[in-house]
């Protein structure tokens, strides 16, 4: 079989297009890179989220760029689910410190609550009410035929979080604060928010600005040397 035989999308031809960007110059690359470098490294997890409201436009867009993260077989698998309600939202919180508070009571175990002490987190999750906006995203397991047949995913959780992690980045790149929070189990989301069922709840993703008094943890992160490894 040749690559021009391969059919990875159900059937489809495989239909080559051209792709030749413009090659940056190298200082301009450089530049560029030590810019996002710096940018990045302030970005901080936000557990005290201000009500302000954020420009809608921005979180469309932040949403939209994960969307184009790549993904096994180029199957997308993965809904994000925006919420402003705030009655919904202080639906989410309710049930989602539900389930907290049963981990934080021993569910999770000791050596696991022993690793979450320097975050200073508990039970209450205020910033699922605080935040203008929840994005709750859901992976697609398989997909769903209208006649209700189903058609396996492939590298769902690789591509799934491959998404989140740029939505978490081009969120703090236009200026917004963002956490990433995984009540377990979810199984409610998907009720309560009346998803199909090939849908699986993976984060909850609060977004907004920094309260005025909004604190984080006093955390360092690794140097280069210590993550990565030249061969």
């Amino acid at each position: 079989m040749t690559a021009l035989d391969w059919t990875p999308n159900h059937g489809l031809p495989y239909e080559p297009v051209p792709y030749r960007p413009e090659r940056m110059p190298a200082d301009e690359s450089l530049a560029n890179a030590a810019d996002l470098r710096r940018r990045m490294g302030e970005r901080r997890t936000v557990r005290m989220f201000s009500s302000d409201p954020v420009p809608e436009q921005a979180v469309f867009d932040a949403i939209a760029v994960a969307s184009t993260a790549p993904s096994g077989a180029h199957q997308q698998p993965w809904t994000f689910v925006l919420v402003t309600d705030p009655e919904v939202r202080r639906r989410v919180r309710e049930a989602a410190e539900a389930e907290e508070q049963v981990s934080y009571e021993g569910r999770l175990g000791e050596q696991w609550l022993e690793a979450l002490r320097p975050l200073g987190t508990d039970a209450v999750k205020p910033h699922l009410t605080d935040s203008p906006y929840l994005i709750i995203v859901f992976q697609q397991r398989f997909f769903l035929e209208d006649d209700g047949s189903i058609r396996k995913h492939y590298y769902v959780d690789e591509s799934v979080g491959i998404a989140v992690g740029m939505l978490l980045t081009a969120l703090h790149l236009a200026g917004l604060a963002a956490l990433t929070h995984t009540p377990s189990p979810m199984r409610f989301l998907g009720e309560m928010l009346g998803r199909p069922r090939n849908e699986k709840a993976f984060a909850v993703i609060p977004v907004g600005y920094p309260a005025d008094d909004c604190v984080v943890p006093n955390l360092h992160r690794k140097s280069l040397d210590q993550v990565l490894v030249r061969i």
